[in-house]
């Protein structure tokens, strides 16, 4: 049967403290215990109910914590101040000193930067490889391997992970697979498919009014207590917490995600048929063309469409940033990093969100300096949209 995410969000109720329809914000660092045996034993992780210091958890973040884990139908989920500290941590969880990360080779610039540059100077090392070869992950597993880290549709290439099959290789070999799912919230549930962790930067999609840094990771409940350990646990460590108002905010915006996903894939498969049509070289999972097209297809859930994301190539550097401005002044967006706005973003990856890859890297994975990664919009004429778009490839004889 189909997950029915959104289902799951919804049913979920939390009445605020007075008998509000949103519940109420705990804006308090610290909690107050009945009796000092609580405290301790809250400090031991046996207490539930009781709230120790907001670092670790607060009654507004759990709150959104529960509608992130029922979105992906995990047992329980940790929120955090930004979708990179909620990657950090989850590594370093996992991954000590002597150990090995298998990683798609296209992943957002923080975190390739994070596995390439950062970690090896705590004695963990990455092997980059093109997710969608089995045979490449298969021979790239060593006996120190501990986890393979992927996004369901890469950043900025839209490369698809085939989840089912890796995660079997994952298992077989004992091995951790954490999913970063944040271009494809709700069109995919990565837990479905045998994901260990699941990963959103809550700022893009889910959260949907760029006004907002947040992340969450998404498992088990043993997981996710040992990413909490006042002891060891990276996220208690760290001190990467959401604020508490914050995550009210992004809690509210979740209602409303299944009519924005859905009308954000509209918009994107409209486009990217448009841009195909006219001989752009384009790049959409939803296009048969795509060559994962029907590895996407069979894991998608399908009222949500195949996601936002949408790439041209317009050749060259120069081209891109002409075109890119012209659009900007012609208000069909905006020219930003980021994802998942009402209005529609677009940026050059190779130079900005992508930038902490190297040009040879960039080359030998398929990185052009002229590709645009489109993040699209809610707009509600897109026919509209196109046709002005279409005006600016004319002006600068792209059509």
């Amino acid at each position: 049967m189909k997950s029915k995410p959104a289902n799951k969000i919804q049913d979920l109720q939390f009445f605020g403290e007075f008998g509000g329809v949103n519940p109420s914000i705990s804006d308090s660092s610290t909690y107050t215990f009945l009796s000092a045996n609580s405290m301790s034993e809250t400090f031991e992780g046996n207490t539930e109910g009781c709230y120790l210091y907001s670092r670790n958890s607060s009654p507004s973040n759990l709150y959104l914590e529960d509608a992130c884990a029922a979105m992906e139908g995990t047992e329980a989920a940790n929120v955090f101040a930004s979708g990179m500290g909620a990657i950090t941590a989850t590594i370093l969880q996992l991954c000590k000193s002597g150990d090995h990360v298998i990683s798609s080779r296209t992943v957002y610039g923080g975190t390739y930067a994070f596995l390439k540059n950062f970690t090896p100077q705590l004695g963990i090392d990455t092997s980059f490889v093109d997710i969608t070869s089995l045979d490449i992950i298969k021979k790239s597993i060593k006996s120190n391997t501990k986890i393979i880290y992927c996004e369901v549709s890469s950043n900025p290439l839209l490369e698809i992970a085939d989840l089912h099959e890796i995660s079997k290789i994952a298992k077989k070999n004992d091995i951790k697979l954490i999913v970063d799912n944040t271009f494809t919230p709700l069109s995919i549930s990565p837990s479905n498919f045998g994901a260990d962790v699941v990963i959103h930067s809550l700022t893009k999609f889910i959260n949907g009014t760029s006004d907002t840094i947040a992340g969450v990771v998404c498992s088990s409940k043993e997981f996710i207590h040992s990413l909490r350990d006042v002891n060891d646990g990276a996220f208690m460590l760290f001190g990467a917490t959401m604020d508490s108002l914050r995550a009210a905010s992004v809690l509210k915006n979740m209602r409303t995600l299944h009519i924005r996903i859905k009308k954000h894939s509209e918009n994107a498969m409209f486009l990217a048929n448009s841009f195909e049509n006219d001989g752009i070289k384009t790049v959409y999972p939803g296009l048969k063309s795509h060559p994962s097209h029907k590895i996407f297809t069979k894991m998608i859930n399908k009222e949500y469409g195949y996601g936002g994301m949408v790439t041209i190539d317009v050749g060259t550097l120069e081209m891109a940033n002409k075109l890119m401005e012209r659009l900007q002044e012609k208000n069909i967006g905006y020219l930003a990093v980021s994802l998942g706005f009402y209005k529609t973003l677009f940026c050059a990856p190779g130079s900005s969100t992508s930038s902490e890859i190297s040009e040879s890297e960039q080359d030998q994975m398929g990185l052009s300096e002229g590709l645009i990664r489109f993040s699209v919009g809610l707009d509600h004429d897109i026919d509209r949209t196109y046709n002005s778009i279409r005006e600016c490839l004319k002006e600068f004889k792209l059509l």
